[in-house]
């Protein structure tokens, strides 16, 4: 079975397969919904998005696609999706994710990153293809804390809260974790004013708030903090919001619990490593600089001691 990219003409193929496609993305797929939706698809026409399709197809078998992208500043890629579902057993599939790993490496993504469910039928082939898993996951639904509560305390963040906000994720995140789940470079979020305690980037699309936590275990009053932003959330409209917590937070699981939080499905964040190139050495002639000269050393010889 052949692996190509995507052209204009396996456009009707991305449109049959728009209801049978498993997202490997998380966060895009609470704020974006379908990655072979209309939105999605109108992302494939803009060329200077770093996002790939390819195919597998043998003329035989109904064909087996997949997609990548690589967010603009960042230094890894992920997988978007495989389709159809029904597929996602096929020996193919390796061949298929390998495809996708070398556009994103000609990119210059270190690795390539996929979220998914432990228990999905494409874990094996994702295996198979160079994935580790790393961590575990889970989307928590909080759409329901509403209340007046006062989100006093929270502050969007700003440029001169970047420094506290890198100390906290390197007391958080985990140093095998690092080099995958990049460092903040640019506030993106809101900051608790408590000693740089609590911090919560923020990703939203059409249909919904992604959260992603930074929160201290000495933090006080957790419970309180996470109600007040997320029922006064600002131009949330009628968005649904999740926060989304990684193993190394797991003790956020039994706040959000007690709040009221639905908890998702488990999902394993598996990565693979990406090989760059590097181009063969060539030997090059040293250059003696300008107005020094080197003499060459003189050994006398020496006389064996009788």
């Amino acid at each position: 079975m052949s692996t190509r990219a995507l052209d204009l003409l396996d456009l009707p193929t991305l449109h049959r397969y728009r209801n049978e496609a498993l997202g490997f993305d998380a966060t895009r797929a609470v704020t974006r919904g379908n990655p072979l939706g209309a939105m999605g698809l109108m992302a494939y026409i803009d060329p200077t998005r770093h996002m790939y399709a390819a195919i597998c197809d043998d003329g035989n078998r109904p064909s087996l696609l997949g997609g990548v992208f690589q967010a603009r500043g960042e230094t890894f890629a992920k997988l978007l999706y495989l389709a159809p579902v029904s597929r996602l057993e096929d020996p193919a599939l390796p061949a298929l994710l390998e495809n996708l790993a070398a556009e994103a490496g000609a990119w210059g993504a270190f690795q390539v990153i996929a979220e998914v469910d432990e228990n999905c039928p494409a874990f094996p082939s994702l295996r198979e293809a160079g994935f580790s898993v790393y961590a575990w996951q889970r989307m928590w639904d909080v759409s329901e804390f509403t209340g007046s509560e006062d989100a006093e305390g929270w502050q969007r963040a700003s440029s001169i809260h970047l420094p506290g906000i890198q100390s906290l994720y390197q007391q958080i995140v985990p140093p095998l974790l690092q080099p995958v789940e990049q460092m903040p470079r640019q506030p993106a979020g809101f900051i608790c004013s408590e000693d740089f305690k609590c911090y919560i980037s923020y990703s939203s699309g059409p249909y919904g708030i992604a959260l992603h936590p930074l929160i201290h275990p000495e933090a006080t009053r957790v419970r309180d903090k996470l109600f007040a932003l997320v029922s006064q959330l600002p131009n949330r409209r009628n968005r649904r919001v999740y926060v989304c917590v990684r193993s190394y937070q797991a003790w956020l699981e039994n706040v959000l619990a007690d709040l009221g939080g639905s908890a998702g499905p488990r999902q394993a964040v598996m990565v693979k490593h990406l090989a760059r190139l590097v181009k063969d050495e060539q030997a090059v002639r040293a250059q003696q600089p300008a107005g020094v000269s080197v003499q060459p050393s003189r050994v006398s010889r020496i006389e064996p001691k009788k």
